[in-house]
């Protein structure tokens, strides 16, 4: 089944630099669906601002589209979270990010709203208001909830673009047990270990090899071999690290010989 289409929708945005920064915050989390709708700015993907604090998201800054309308942002999206600090008499439930996530991403869900279901395509749209005044009520009554990021109650005004950095991450740790993450490629498998004949090879090569440089003397080896091996069975050393430590062993060997 494949994840929820994700959108980050800003909604009168008035600061370039937000917006760069926003597309930066992103691509971070491996999102690049970004919408403004009446942006201060016409020209804003491309003021200097924004282009400077996207840093290297130039590429999600190109994918940005900019709209007139919310509506025409919330095409295809099914499941929509406001975010806003301050709960509305009549506005959808206030949740925290991580807590709305689980239950969303839940199979039968209640929080995932009555048309959520994972066994049809579903966008979910994240909204955020203009700096200075967040979100109209109008708009976050069209929610399905409202996320409240948890602040210090005695100064909780969040940049935009942090804020859009936090939910961002929240998703992605939120979608990664369900999907995987950023939509790459599963991890390679961690290298195997040697198993206890290779590392008693192994140590067997050193042995002599140590006693070529003239480092272990046969006839009183005291403890250095039992000790060698209770360091690298600590160590769980791979094939591969067998192989290196037997070169090493073998090119002490060839600096005995001459």
């Amino acid at each position: 089944m494949p994840a929820p289409h994700t959108r980050f929708i800003l909604i009168e945005p008035s600061h370039a630099g937000n917006v760069g920064a926003a597309a930066r915050a992103l691509k971070v989390m491996g999102f690049d669906d970004l919408t403004l709708v009446a942006p201060r700015w016409s020209d804003v993907l491309t003021r200097p601002e924004a282009i400077e604090r996207a840093s290297g998201a130039d590429d999600v800054l190109a994918r940005t589209r900019i709209v007139a309308t919310l509506d025409e942002a919330l095409h295809g999206m099914t499941h929509l979270c406001a975010t806003a600090m301050t709960p509305r008499d009549f506005g959808p439930p206030t949740r925290a990010p991580r807590a709305h996530f689980d239950e969303l991403l839940a199979p039968g869900a209640p929080g995932a709203g009555p048309d959520f279901s994972f066994d049809q395509p579903q966008g979910v749209a994240f909204l955020f208001g203009c700096e200075r005044y967040g979100m109209k009520n109008q708009d976050v009554y069209r929610c399905h909830v409202a996320l409240s990021i948890p602040t210090n109650p005695l100064y909780g005004s969040l940049n935009l673009a942090a804020a859009v950095q936090l939910i961002a991450y929240e998703w992605r740790q939120a979608l990664t047990p369900h999907f995987g993450g950023f939509g790459m490629q599963p991890a390679t498998a961690p290298p195997s270990h040697a198993d206890a004949a290779q590392v008693a090879g192994m140590l067997a090569h050193w042995e002599q090899a140590l006693a070529g440089i003239g480092f272990l003397d046969p006839a009183a080896p005291k403890k250095l071999m039992p000790r060698l091996a209770r360091l690298f069975n600590r160590a769980q050393p791979t094939q591969e690290e067998i192989h290196i430590l037997r070169g090493i062993a073998k090119a002490m060997q060839a600096a005995a010989e001459h």
